[in-house]
């Protein structure tokens, strides 16, 4: 940040373009802003405004903490009538329920900020290119927030968008297949199996041997090109399921079938495979 070194007395600039090598303190809230911090709120995508907006206070006061006059007051207050007014007018109420879904999502599936803020910027491309026309914000909301996840590389599945949010999870790949289709620039890799390890071992209580065996497990499927075109949920679940056998840890595959949210007959087909992949 640069600034300018004045006289107090004749208004000379005696230096100018200055670095100022403080600390940058971004205030959090309005009162923060006032008293100490010097950079106002941080800009996010996922506020409507994206937190610009401008604010009057209703304090009938001035700066040297005197009364207002009579006529100054009622300045104000037409002041802050018309900036509430014109707020509400243009900011997008799209944006305003959208974003607030999106609150209660972050919440439920423990996004990092990260993938919020991506989550909102994909939101906001999605609205320049007329796609919400037709369709329910909270489905495409689901859809941006499962995109940002893949390109962020976040391990969250459509299962649990779809238990999240209470939306059908064909909704949610109907509209994704759409949005990946009509997105420019937005290029979703698949996940790895080995991204789900720790969350399966962690639902089901299994030893660190067990863990590092799965990956080992998993690591020999992908050499061989087994997981390729698999889910990656029931590679990892059938890995894990495997680990646990060889290291004779008591743990059922109907266990397994729940924390994973894969069937107990696919995550045997995966099993299958890999065990016949070993034999080889």
């Amino acid at each position: 940040m640069t600034e300018e070194i004045t006289c107090g007395n004749c208004g000379v600039v005696l230096s100018e373009k200055a670095i100022d090598f403080g600390p940058e303190n971004a205030a959090q809230t309005m009162d923060e802003y006032q008293n100490s911090a010097r950079t106002g709120q941080k800009i996010s995508l996922k506020m409507a405004d994206m937190g610009l907006s401008t604010i009057i206070q209703a304090q009938d006061r001035d700066s040297s903490g005197k009364s207002l006059s009579r006529n100054n007051k009622q300045s104000f207050y037409r002041l802050r009538m018309w900036d509430r007014n014109s707020r509400s007018a243009n900011t997008k109420q799209s944006f305003v329920k959208a974003f607030t879904f999106l609150d209660g999502m972050r919440s439920k599936l423990g996004l990092p900020e990260h993938v919020v803020e991506k989550s909102a910027y994909l939101f906001r491309k999605v609205e320049q290119k007329r796609l919400l026309h037709g369709r329910s914000n909270q489905s495409v909301l689901c859809a941006v927030v499962y995109m940002a996840c893949r390109i962020t590389d976040t391990p969250r599945t459509l299962n649990d968008i779809a238990d999240a949010a209470g939306i059908k999870k064909k909704v949610i790949q109907r509209v994704y297949r759409l949005l990946s289709a009509n997105l420019e620039g937005v290029n979703s890799v698949s996940y790895s199996p080995a991204e789900f390890i720790e969350r399966i071992s962690s639902e089901v209580t299994v030893s660190e041997k067990t863990r590092r065996d799965a990956r080992k497990i998993l690591q020999f499927g992908q050499k061989r090109g087994i997981t390729s075109g698999k889910h990656p949920m029931s590679m990892a679940a059938a890995a894990v399921y495997l680990a646990i056998r060889d290291n004779r840890e008591k743990v059922s595959q109907t266990r397994i079938a729940q924390a994973s949210g894969i069937s107990a007959v696919t995550i045997r087909n995966r099993v299958k495979e890999l065990q016949v992949a070993q034999r080889k």
